[in-house]
C-alpha cells in the first residue's frame, strides 16, 4: 500500500489535481476501507460508514496539506501584526451586534453561565470570532475534510481520529451527513468545534435530543460553555488584566512560568488600566505578563482563564481578540494603550530565527515559526546578551545580526 503522502504525490505526478484525477486514488479508498475495523470499535454501524466513504474522494485543493512543492498556509492570527488583528473597527462592529445578541439569548445565556461558570460576554465573544455570529457560512463537507486531512495532512494521525470521531457523531444522529458542515480545517458549527472536542463537551441545551452545534444557537452556546468549563474555565475570574508597566519594564520576563499575585505585580509598578481597582480576592490571583508587541503595544496580566481561551485556540492574538471582545460587549472601553506599527517576519525567517535561538541556548520550544510568547522572550534574552536594545520583537535586522554573528 502507497503511503498516504506517496499516494498524493502520485495523483499529483500522474493526474494534477483534477476531481477526475482524485477518483483514481485507489490508495485513498484503501485507506478508508483499512479504517472500518476502528469505526466498529467506536460503534459506527456499517451502513452509517458505507454512507459516509461511500464515493469520497480527498479534497486536494484543501489549503496545508502535506504535499510536495506545496508551502503550508498560515492562519491569520500568526501572520497578522497585533494593530492588523485587534483592529478596533472589528471590536466597535462586533460589540453592537454582541450586545444585541445577549439581550435576545439572554435566557439560553444566563442559563449556560449558571451551569458551567462562564460569562455570556466569553461565549459571545467567540461564537463572533468563529463564524461572525453565525453569518459567516461553512462551506466545506466535514467528512471530506477529515478524511483529507489525515491522509494527506500535516497531522495526520491527530485527523485519523478526529475523522472516526465525526462517523461517531453520524451514528449517534446528531447531525446528518449532508449537514455536517465545517472550515476547511474541520472545526464544525457555529462556535467551531473538532469532533474529538464535541464528542467531550457537546450537549443538548434545547432538550431535541440532539447535539447540534450547527444549528441550534442553545446548543452551541451551552457546549462552548461546557468546552471552556471542561478545561479548567475560573468561575469568577478574569481572562486577564491591561496593565501600564513601569519604565525599563523587562520583556524576557512575559512568559506562563514567571507568576506573581496581583498585588506583588502592582508593588513592582504594573498598575491596571483605565484607574480599575482590584478587589481583595483579585489582588490574591496569581498571572504572568504579556506584551503581544514586545514592547511595541499593550500589556496584560494574565490569569489562568487566559491560557483556558489558549487552549481553545492556541494563538495569543486569538485569545487578546475574544477577552477584549468580551470586555467590549460587557461595555467596557478599548485598550488604553495603542498598538505599535511593528512588522510580522516571515514564516521562513521566524524559522531561522528560532533555529539560531535554540542552537545559541536561548529557545527550547518548537520551531514553527511564530512569534510565540515564548519565542519572544527568547529573543529579549539574546538581545540582552549581546547588547542590542531589548525589546522582544523579532525584525529582519536582529535576524541579520543573528546570522553575521554565526
Amino acid at each position: 500500500m502507497l503511503r498516504p503522502i506517496a499516494a498524493a504525490a502520485f495523483v499529483l505526478a500522474i493526474f494534477g489535481s483534477s476531481p477526475t484525477a482524485l477518483a483514481a486514488d485507489a490508495a485513498f479508498a484503501k485507506w478508508l476501507a483499512d479504517l472500518w475495523p476502528q469505526a466498529q470499535a467506536l460503534g459506527v454501524s456499517r451502513p452509517v460508514f458505507d454512507q459516509a466513504t461511500r464515493g469520497l474522494e480527498p479534497d486536494l485543493t484543501l489549503p496545508d496539506l502535506d504535499i510536495p512543492g506545496r508551502a503550508p498556509t498560515p492562519q491569520p492570527e500568526f501572520v497578522s501584526t497585533p494593530a492588523e488583528y485587534l483592529a478596533e473597527g472589528s471590536f466597535a462592529r462586533l460589540s453592537v451586534q454582541g450586545k444585541k445578541l445577549a439581550a435576545e439569548h439572554a435566557a439560553t445565556l444566563g442559563a449556560v453561565e449558571r451551569r458551567f461558570g462562564v460569562p455570556a460576554e466569553v461565549i459571545l465573544a467567540i461564537w463572533a470570532r468563529e463564524t461572525n455570529y453565525g453569518a459567516q457560512k461553512l462551506p466545506y463537507n466535514a467528512v471530506r475534510v477529515l478524511a483529507t486531512q489525515g491522509y494527506v495532512g500535516r497531522r495526520r494521525e491527530q485527523f485519523r481520529q478526529e475523522f472516526l470521531l465525526a462517523l461517531k457523531i453520524l451514528q449517534d444522529g446528531d447531525i446528518k451527513l449532508a449537514d455536517m458542515k465545517s472550515s476547511w480545517a474541520g472545526a464544525m458549527g457555529l462556535t467551531q468545534f473538532l469532533p474529538t472536542d464535541f464528542s467531550k463537551y457537546a450537549v443538548d441545551f434545547d432538550g431535541d435530543g440532539r447535539r447540534d452545534i450547527w444549528n441550534s444557537v442553545p446548543d452551541a452556546l451551552a457546549s462552548t460553555g461546557s468546552q471552556l468549563a471542561g478545561k479548567g474555565w475560573q468561575r469568577g475570574q478574569r481572562w486577564a488584566y491591561e496593565v501600564q508597566t513601569p519604565a525599563g519594564v523587562d520583556c524576557t520576563i512575559g512568559v506562563p512560568e514567571v507568576t506573581k499575585t496581583l498585588a506583588e505585580w502592582r508593588r513592582l509598578g504594573f498598575v491596571p488600566a483605565h484607574g480599575r481597582r482590584l478587589s481583595a480576592r483579585e489582588l490574591d490571583e496569581r498571572a504572568s505578563l504579556l506584551l503581544p508587541a514586545g514592547l511595541y503595544g499593550p500589556a496584560f496580566l494574565t490569569t489562568k482563564n487566559y491560557y483556558v481561551l489558549k487552549d481553545y485556540n492556541f494563538s495569543d492574538l486569538y485569545v487578546l481578540f475574544v477577552g477584549h471582545l468580551a470586555d467590549r460587549i460587557a461595555g467596557e472601553p478599548a485598550f488604553e494603550r495603542p498598538w505599535g506599527k511593528v512588522t510580522q517576519m516571515k514564516t521562513a525567517e521566524l524559522e531561522r530565527m528560532q533555529q539560531i535561538l535554540a542552537e545559541r541556548g536561548f529557545y527550547g520550544d518548537k520551531i514553527d515559526g511564530k512569534a510565540g510568547m515564548l519565542t519572544r522572550a527568547a529573543l529579549g534574552k539574546y538581545q540582552k546578551a549581546n547588547g542590542l536594545k531589548v525589546d522582544c520583537w523579532p525584525t529582519t535586522a536582529v535576524l541579520d545580526h543573528m546570522t553575521r554573528a554565526r
